[in-house]
């Protein structure tokens, strides 16, 4: 067990009890062996009044307490139906409290879905969630405009693509997380001591240690518990009032963006795939109703991406090997906006503010610095050549505020700008489009380099590779360090920047399978499963944010660029781009009304303009026009202070006292469940269906992408035609295929989901059916009209030849040809002169053939195997076993009081 680990959250299941004055909020952790009791007041009609219990009840003492309750809270003795105490609702967490114009509502996660699993921490996705007003009837002071409010806030549906968990952190990179966990132990050692006896009378409470007076000492662990990153968290603000008040464990932030992984079968070793997308919660908007930036530098659309690759054979962070890379997308960082008014398809940009010092590109670029490093690389897709100036405005305003930046930073940490005029190469039919985008990113993952949690392989050292020599990045003893990011953007930063990042994010991807020893070059090809599998990945990674920001799915796709996309994808995209016209041109301002109240940026109030009735939301989002800004940054040191000298390691993740105060530090034990995951993942006090376990259902790179036909090359890493792979580049196997998936079923892994099956068209799984049907009138045996015996001997022939074919490849029923004949004779000879010797004669074998011996046995043959040699550790622990049968027990010794006294305390205390 490390001396650092990561924190579980305690509270993962509640239930909500109600009386008539008070909502009571039981949580407890999964096995139920802890809870805590939360009450909330019915009687106060506007105020939230909330008061934490700290006593962590075990499971009798909240029967107990909530049997007393319910005695307590009857309004006749002994009468049925007359109970004081009802269940309301069970939940997987809180969201927050919310209050418009009247009381207080707080909104808790009904249902839940396993999305991806880390290292043995789990993601889950908000499935459902119920709102629930706390104040009495009685108390209620009604208002007229509460009801649009409520629809208001729940036009955020919040079981559409929001996400949490209770151990690992989803605002913060798994970079910062596991560099956090290697930390030097003498840090966690000096920061426990300022609240050395709060943890020690916690530690007392929480879990009682019978073993304390026979002198095992107890194995400390430090969990570590830290801040989220709060720029993407999206029920921060609803939790702002509760924050001070409840234990931590109550609080569970989550984030907005995509969430996905799938499984990489190398030769039956599992490797998982993650991608995950975190969407800021700053300026967050729609397309056309949030543009450029605001004046605190956070832009709109901005999402960070972060692609997660490990070995899922071994799950734990110190023991396994984990490797990710991060890249964001954002709206380029000026005042600029569009007008919809006009209904335009693309209304004209208008840079609203002059911004001559780069004020808020420097305050943009000074959040990157802080948080990825440097080098900062902008790679800008906006058109360079239009008939009309469109695009073209942003690109002559970034590029000069970005020399403007420049000037003042060190040489090694200047911002570096890569423009590229995508659109005009894509109608180029002399040029490919990817073959450049390739170029750029094998050049920007050199430069940012990635991130690994374990050393250079050796082979590395014997094989070199001179591409592997160039990466970049920070080189640590335990592995390596990404430093700077890429920034991709163009104008709605959806298809053209996702097509972007696919490249960059594939060619990251060879440098982290090679880094993790899985392939034997830093180079991934096109059609290759793997590759097919992380472009599915990346396209609803695509589809999701599009849909998110723009009202549509993605328009232009990875195939629509590589120029291999079907006909029928054309008529789609006019289908897309027709859709998005329509949510930007009507839909967009509700979904902006609710985005700012769920997001608090707008809070109603007596006395105060609804949300509805304001002209815009420009002053909301804002702030500096609200008030004067008294301390006004410097135009030349336009960075925080300390970002450089920590460059080009990101500051939030060095070790310095700001980012020491992030950090709750906890002592506690190796076995408390707090910390250990393996209870967590494998839950074994649960009886669970293999069936229903969460690896089962990944989309598996063998079951999905690889062609069903025999002889194929297993590795996920070879190149395949489209008619050979398992799931077409164009949706849509071939007859030939269908016939091959339907005679190999035996052989082949379960078939796709129904969901997979319908999110084909109508016309193709029509056409399937078909070719089905006729498989199936093929594959019948057919039975002659004859005698009985000659048609059962008739199929018993086919059936054979049919059983053969499978495995070897060939047909019973043809003959072989004379010469293969002839061969097959002559090596039957040899092999039956083999083990014949004349005994007339005696050979010497020794003039013949001189023979040596290579085993390190000296009694090895095909006839005798000599035993192998057993240590003494297995002969005791044989040994051992055989007396526990007979009813002998060894003396136990203290991993086993260990052992036991955790039992003890988790099954009795």
């Amino acid at each position: 067990m490390p001396q650092t680990a990561a924190v579980i959250s305690g509270i993962q299941r509640m239930v909500l009890y109600e009386t008539r004055a008070r909502y009571f909020l039981v949580g407890s952790n999964h096995s139920q062996t802890k809870h805590r009791v939360l009450k909330i007041d019915r009687t106060e009609p506007k105020d939230l009044v909330i008061i934490d219990d700290k006593h962590v009840y075990n499971q009798q003492e909240v029967r107990e307490l909530l049997s007393r309750l319910d005695l307590g809270n009857r309004t006749k003795i002994g009468q049925k139906g007359s109970s004081g105490l009802s269940k309301a609702v069970s939940a997987y967490g809180i969201v927050g409290f919310v209050r418009f114009l009247e009381g207080y509502y707080i909104v808790l996660i009904t249902k839940r879905r396993k999305m991806a699993d880390i290292g043995g921490h789990s993601i889950y996705k908000i499935e459902d969630t119920t709102m629930i007003y706390i104040p009495n009837d009685s108390v209620r002071v009604s208002h007229p405009d509460e009801a649009r409010y409520v629809r208001i806030f729940q036009n955020v549906d919040l079981s559409s693509n929001f996400y949490f968990s209770y151990s690992y952190d989803l605002s913060h990179s798994l970079q910062y997380n596991l560099t956090l966990l290697q930390r030097p132990y003498e840090l966690w050692s000096a920061a426990v001591p300022s609240t050395e006896e709060e943890v020690h009378a916690q530690g007392k409470q929480d879990s009682f240690d019978i073993f304390e007076d026979e002198g095992l000492p107890t194995q400390v662990v430090y969990g570590l518990q830290n801040e989220p990153y709060y720029k993407y968290v999206w029920n921060g603000k609803l939790l702002e009032r509760i924050k001070d008040i409840v234990h931590p464990d109550w609080l569970m932030y989550i984030i907005h963006g995509f969430c996905g992984q799938s499984k990489l079968l190398i030769y039956g070793r599992p490797v998982h795939i993650t991608l995950i997308a975190r969407r800021s919660s700053k300026f967050a908007g729609t397309r056309f109703l949030k543009r450029g930036a605001n004046c605190e530098g956070d832009v709109a659309n901005e999402v960070e991406t972060e692609q997660i690759v490990h070995d899922a054979s071994v799950m734990s962070f110190t023991a396994g090997s984990y490797s990710s890379y991060v890249q964001v997308r954002g709206s380029v960082p000026l005042y600029w906006s569009q007008d919809i008014s006009t209904m335009m398809p693309k209304p004209p940009i208008r840079l609203d503010q002059a911004d001559p010092y780069a004020n808020i590109a420097a305050l943009h670029f000074d959040q990157m610095l802080q948080r990825f490093g440097s080098p900062i690389i902008i790679l800008n897709l906006v058109k360079k050549r239009e008939k009309r100036k469109h695009e073209k405005i942003l690109s002559e305003e970034l590029y000069p505020a970005v020399i403007n930046l420049n000037q003042f930073l060190p040489p090694d940490h200047r911002i570096d700008y890569i423009a590229w005029d995508m659109a005009r190469y894509t109608k180029s039919k002399l040029c490919n489009v990817l073959d450049r985008l390739s170029m750029i990113a094998e050049n920007v993952v050199k430069r940012t380099g990635f991130f690994i949690n374990r050393s250079d392989f050796y082979c590395h050292t014997l094989r070199p590779d001179d591409r592997w020599r160039d990466v970049g990045g920070f080189v640590t003893s335990t592995g390596r360090l990404q430093t700077g990011v890429l920034r991709t953007n163009c104008v709605d930063c959806l298809d053209r920047t996702n097509t972007a990042q696919f490249m960059v994010g594939k060619c990251a991807l060879a440098y982290q399978l090679y880094a993790l020893g899985m392939i034997d070059k830093p180079k991934l090809q096109f059609d290759t499963d793997c590759v097919r599998l992380f472009e599915e990945l990346y396209e609803d990674h695509g589809d999701t944010l599009s849909l998110q920001y723009g009202g549509s799915q993605l328009v232009h796709r990875v195939k629509t660029y590589r120029k291999i996309a079907p006909w029928t994808q054309h008529s789609k995209d006019i289908m897309q781009t027709l859709s998005r016209y329509y949510s930007n041109a009507f839909s967009d301002a509700d979904r902006q009304d609710a985005i700012n109240l769920f997001l608090q940026v707008y809070q109603p109030s007596e006395g105060k303009a609804h949300l509805w009735e304001l002209p815009t939301d420009f002053y909301l989002h804002q702030r500096s026009t609200m008030a004067l800004q008294y301390n006004r940054r410097s135009y030349t040191l336009w960075w925080s202070e300390g970002v450089l000298s920590y460059l080009p390691v990101p500051y939030d993740e060095v070790t310095c006292e700001d980012t020491m105060k992030t950090i709750k530090v906890r002592r506690m034990n190796q076995f408390d469940e707090g910390v250990d995951i393996y209870t967590e993942f494998f839950k074994p006090y649960e009886l669970t269906s293999f069936d229903d376990t969460f690896c089962i259902g990944l989309t598996n790179s063998a079951r999905e992408f690889m062609p069903k036909s025999v002889g194929v090359d297993p590795s996920p890493f070879t190149v395949r035609k489209p008619e050979e792979t398992g799931k077409s580049v164009l949706g849509k196997s071939s007859k030939e295929e269908t016939i091959l998936q339907r005679k190999t079923a035996a052989s082949a892994p379960p078939p796709p989901s129904e969901e997979a099956i319908s999110s084909t068209s109508e016309d193709d799984s029509e056409e399937d059916r078909d070719d089905e049907g006729s498989v199936s009138q093929r594959s019948t045996p057919i039975k002659l009209l004859t005698e009985s015996g000659e048609s059962s001997r008739m199929q018993e022939e086919i059936q054979p030849q049919q059983a053969m074919k499978e495995p070897y490849g060939r047909n019973l029923a043809v003959c072989p040809a004379e010469k293969d004949l002839l061969i097959y004779e002559r090596f039957a000879h040899l092999g039956e002169n083999q083990h014949t010797v004349e005994k007339t004669e005696r050979i010497n074998l020794a003039n013949i053939i001189c023979l040596e011996p290579v085993s390190h046995f000296k009694d090895d043959s095909i006839y005798a195997v000599s035993l192998p040699q057993v240590d003494r550790g297995s002969h005791e622990m044989f040994e051992s076993h055989v007396m526990t049968g007979q009813g002998q027990v060894r003396a136990l010794c203290r991993e086993d009081m260990l052992m036991y006294r955790e039992y003890v305390k988790n099954r009795y205390m």
